[in-house]
């Protein structure tokens, strides 16, 4: 009898543990992926977040896996259980550019993940040199544009190299304008935004938060930013898409979690991260780094990055780059 009432109470507390929904294991700390290096925009918002989400999930780890575009994190996130101890930074480059940039890719960007949430938008913004700008009496968007159709081979642009956001998005401006300009490729951004400010180069899409010193004090003159609308911190500067209606080429990254983790965990990682994100600690951290924050459903991060995906594969496919 009492080892009838032992099997029965032992089938009783496998039931309710089969039944009982999904559960992030509260006693083990979360690793969130961080693609790239320490020190970064990436890597300082993902460690804020941490730091927000510390009350309600508990220790969040950072770890930093950087290497091959990001593709070597990714991956990591992309092969982990998925249980939501393991979650990962998805971005333009690893879930949106890489994809169609390298010949052979260690995960699918578009079936491997799960969507959490968006975090972050970074406007990008056209910039001159300031001197250059002046002389060729170029003051918004409309007149560089008509320059470059009246001088048709004569403007140059650089770019941190071949495949680059910044090559991506002058590539996608000359075809949307219909203007033609040469690519100077350069061993990353730094040396891109040195040629340019020594006008060795005519114009540059540079990250806002790297061109803003210079634009502030006078030697970078800021055309257009390339987000759909005005960014908060240039106001006065329009947008790419007031003169070329839908030009958007922002950078952004968010959180996703790997293929097959069960959506009550998603939701529950959601809902702590989304009420991170809204935080005026969170708002006052991201403006530092002249980037915005983003919460958003897991549904509408996975349209985004699927409308990304796709968007970029026309560009990086008219580019002609490759990595192998």
């Amino acid at each position: 009898m009492n080892a009838r009432r032992h099997f029965l109470a032992a089938l009783a507390a496998t039931t309710a543990v089969i039944a009982a929904p999904h559960t992030i294991a509260q006693n083990r700390p979360i690793r969130l992926v961080v693609p790239y290096a320490a020190g970064g925009p990436i890597d300082v918002t993902a460690r804020a977040l941490a730091e927000g989400v510390k009350d309600s999930l508990g220790t969040v780890i950072i770890d930093n896996k950087p290497g091959a575009g990001g593709n070597i994190g990714a991956d990591m996130v992309a092969k982990a259980p998925p249980d939501g101890l393991t979650i990962g930074i998805a971005a333009t480059a690893t879930n949106a550019v890489n994809p169609w940039l390298y010949a052979k890719m260690p995960f699918n960007a578009a079936t491997d993940f799960v969507p959490i949430t968006q975090m972050v938008r970074v406007p990008n913004v056209l910039v001159m040199n300031a001197d250059t700008a002046k002389r060729l009496h170029i003051d918004n968007l409309r007149d560089l544009i008509a320059y470059a159709k009246a001088n048709p081979g004569k403007l140059n642009y650089g770019s941190g190299g071949n495949g680059s956001a910044g090559h991506l998005a002058g590539e996608m401006f000359k075809k949307e304008a219909g203007i033609f300009a040469v690519h100077i490729p350069y061993n990353g951004g730094n040396p891109a935004q040195l040629a340019l400010l020594s006008g060795q180069v005519d114009f540059n899409f540079d990250n806002l938060a790297t061109a803003a010193p210079n634009i502030r004090s006078g030697k970078l003159k800021a055309i257009a930013v390339t987000t759909n609308e005005r960014s908060s911190a240039l106001p006065d500067v329009p947008p790419v898409a007031a003169t070329l209606k839908g030009f958007s080429i922002d950078t952004w990254w968010g959180l996703v979690a790997p293929a097959g983790t069960p959506p009550d965990v998603v939701a529950k990682l959601n809902r702590a991260f989304v009420a991170a994100l809204k935080t005026p600690e969170t708002k006052t951290r991201f403006a530092s780094l002249l980037a915005e924050p983003v919460a958003s459903s897991p549904e509408q991060f996975g349209a985004f990055m699927k409308s990304e995906l796709a968007k970029y594969e026309k560009v990086v496919k008219a580019t002609g780059a490759q990595v192998d």
